[in-house]
């Protein structure tokens, strides 16, 4: 007799739309804010510590008929480096990339500096993106350095 105990998450499947996956646990409600997906009028499944043998646990998001844009994608890349997008269509996978963390970052992360020209006049944000892996924007403007954990997202 096997005693083995068979493990299986049963999620529904979307037939079209975007899979966020290898996304760190700690930061599947930080994707779901930052893509406003709490006021999807869609299907949006998530799970969190989730096993995964290459991270210890990730995350997963599944959001039916959405398609990210690539500013979308870069805000993703941001909190979640290594993560995941898989497109959905047909019930098929169509396309499957790892985000990537651009070199420049504009009009979506505001800087953590309050006398930064961008927080007291109407200029968009922008920023070099100093590491990739543990997030350091240095702003265009006052060349103050943002972090991962001074991230504002606009």
């Amino acid at each position: 007799m096997n005693s083995k105990i068979i493990k299986e998450l049963k999620v529904s499947a979307i037939e079209n739309g975007t899979v966020i996956d290898h996304i760190p646990s700690n930061a599947v409600f930080q994707v779901i804010r930052i893509l406003k997906l709490e006021s999807f009028n869609n299907m949006v499944l998530f799970a969190t510590n989730l096993e995964s043998k290459k991270y210890g646990t990730k995350g997963i998001i599944k959001v039916s008929n959405k398609f990210f844009r690539p500013e979308e994608l870069n805000k993703i890349a941001l909190v979640a480096p290594h993560a995941s997008i898989i497109e959905i269509r047909d019930f098929q996978v169509a396309d499957k990339k790892i985000v990537e963390t651009p070199d420049f970052i504009k009009g979506i992360v505001k800087c953590f500096n309050p006398n930064c020209i961008t927080n007291i006049e109407q200029l968009t944000a922008k920023f070099s993106v100093l590491d990739k892996e543990e997030i350091r924007l240095k702003c265009h403007y006052c060349e103050k350095i943002t972090t991962k954990n001074t991230l504002e997202f606009l």
